[in-house]
C-alpha cells in the first residue's frame, strides 16, 4: 500500500475537519468494497491446486507423515488439508 498526500485528493475544507481528530498522525482509509483474499494474485488458485494435489497423493495410499515431507508442510497441516478436502467433496 503506498501513501497519498490528502491535499492531492481531498478538498481543503475536509482535511481541516480531519485535522480536528488526528492533526498529523497517519490515517488509514478502508477501501468500500473489500476484495476476496486472492483475488488479485494467483496465490488462491496455487494453493487450492496443491490441496488437491495432496488429498490425491493421500487417496493413493501417501501417509501424513510423508506427504508432510513432500509437500513441506507440518503434520498438522496436512490433516487440516485433507479434512478440509474431505468435506468439499461432500
Amino acid at each position: 500500500m503506498s501513501y497519498i498526500k490528502a491535499e492531492n485528493v481531498l478538498p481543503q475544507e475536509l482535511i481541516e475537519t480531519i485535522q480536528q481528530y488526528v492533526d498529523g498522525k497517519l490515517i488509514y482509509i478502508p477501501c468500500k468494497e473489500k476484495q476476496e483474499w486472492g483475488s488479485t494474485t494467483s496465490a488462491k488458485v496455487f494453493f487450492r491446486e496443491r490441496n488437491e494435489r495432496i488429498y490425491e497423493t493421500y487417496k493413493g495410499g501417501m501417509g501424513l507423515r510423508e506427504l508432510a515431507k513432500v509437500f513441506s508442510l507440518s503434520e498438522k497441516s496436512i490433516q487440516r488439508i485433507l479434512r478440509n478436502q474431505r468435506l468439499a467433496e461432500i
